[in-house]
């Protein structure tokens, strides 16, 4: 077991104090500090510090012994490659509304796009890898986010509350046909209006979102949402897109999975967040990055209703597990109360990252190796590594996130 140096993504949209507060380094940071990434991604990679204060990446330790590091069926199923890429993610800005394709989707648009001869690194590509990127994401601080298309009904109610002159017709459109097909029919319209006719109904509908707000309408959050996408992307069609998506507000240890084709947009908060080792996004809007309005559609789905929220299935008196049909990753926590110092043994069901986020910790091996593992910092444990066990240090309340590949079967 090594630690690991993760590297930070200085993103725009990212807090300038929670990651260095995390880390427990000086606040404000100089920049936007948006993600910071543990795992084998070729764009970042982590590197296990040794004990001679040498450094090593961890896609290259992984590249020199895939069986060694990931376990023979991982390796053999993620073709020599960490399946899974943790994050914590510090939102200060909203992201960019994005879906992510089903494996079939990536490996076709990938294949189609290297016989196309676009490089992987062009702005207009869409898939750089073949894999799929479904993702999970758990509240560390209060998390908002827009997932899933909201049921139609619940929509129609929401567009009536801020009806406008433009906005009747659209209104009917959904009202029409309120189900799956009506919401593909009435995101296409708006996110192919013309920039003239956007630039009419804009206005309009932000507007309408202020008097909705002032007179504290049921609707009040989400028009808050609308308020503050218009006002950091103007005349953009994904804030109209924002109005189909559920809103949400998630509590400290609640999460939402996010599988192929769900459509969504991270606003504000500190998560950790799970994903598979892959890059590819399709953008919808409220970004200056591509947008790929056919592929986009080729990719969203428009399945509606409320977006489940998780609170961990309970596998043991302090551990809870996220469970999704990912076969890439699982996640769980893992927490100790106050003046709890009972230790937790973690087997070697092959590669694992474990990340504290809150008070110390101590991990041992059987062989007496033993790292003390601060709030901030994580660990790699190689499947070829034994057993371990942990216990919390200092008698405060402690957590612990763990990350595993999912399902190695073929």
């Amino acid at each position: 077991m090594e630690l690991l140096r993760n590297a930070v993504r200085p993103y725009a949209w990212g807090s300038r104090t929670a990651i260095p507060q995390l880390q427990g380094r000086p606040v404000p940071a100089p920049h936007p500090e948006a993600e910071l990434w543990m795992g084998a991604h070729p764009g970042d990679p982590s590197h296990v510090l040794g004990p001679d204060g040498t450094e090593l990446s961890l896609l290259e330790l992984v590249d020199a012994d895939p069986v060694g590091q990931l376990g023979e069926d991982c390796a053999r199923r993620w073709g020599n490659r960490l399946p899974f890429l943790l994050k914590i993610l510090a939102a200060e800005e909203p992201l960019s509304m994005q879906a992510h394709p089903s494996a079939a989707q990536a490996a076709e648009g990938h294949a189609r796009e290297e016989k196309l001869g676009i490089p992987r690194d062009a702005a207009n590509r869409n898939y750089p890898d073949p894999t799929a990127k479904p993702e999970l994401v758990c509240a560390l601080t209060e998390f908002h986010a827009l997932a899933g298309f909201r049921d139609p009904h619940r929509t129609v109610k929401l567009l009536k509350a801020i009806e406008t002159p433009g906005l009747g017709k659209y209104t009917g459109l959904l009202e029409a046909q309120p189900d799956p097909a009506g919401l593909r029919a009435l995101f296409t319209t708006w996110i192919t209006l013309p920039q003239s006719a956007l630039d009419e109904l804009l206005p309009e509908v932000l507007d309408a979102c202020v008097r909705h707000v002032q007179d504290h309408g049921e609707f009040a959050t989400e028009c808050r949402t609308i308020l503050e996408l218009g006002e950091t992307h103007p005349r953009d069609a994904g804030v109209l897109a924002a109005l189909l998506l559920n809103r949400l507000t998630l509590r400290a240890g609640e999460a939402i999975y996010l599988p192929a084709g769900n459509l969504h947009l991270y606003l504000h908060g500190t998560a950790v967040e799970i994903l598979a080792n892959s890059d590819n996004i399709l953008r919808c809007g409220l970004t200056p990055k591509h947008v790929d309005v056919p592929e986009l559609l080729r990719v969203v789905d428009f399945a509606c209703g409320e977006m489940p929220v998780q609170h961990g299935e309970c596998a043991g008196q302090r551990m809870a597990v996220y469970h999704t049909d990912a076969p890439e990753f699982e996640l769980s926590r893992v927490e100790w109360a106050a003046g709890d110092d009972a230790e937790l043994e973690v087997d070697s069901a092959g590669p694992q990252i474990l990340l504290c986020t809150e008070g110390d910790l101590l991990v041992l091996a059987s062989d007496g190796e033993r790292v003390e593992l601060r709030r901030g910092q994580s660990v790699w444990l190689p499947a070829a590594d034994p057993a371990v066990r942990i216990r919390p240090m200092g008698g405060v309340r402690t957590q612990l996130f763990r990350a595993t590949a999912g399902s190695c079967e073929l």
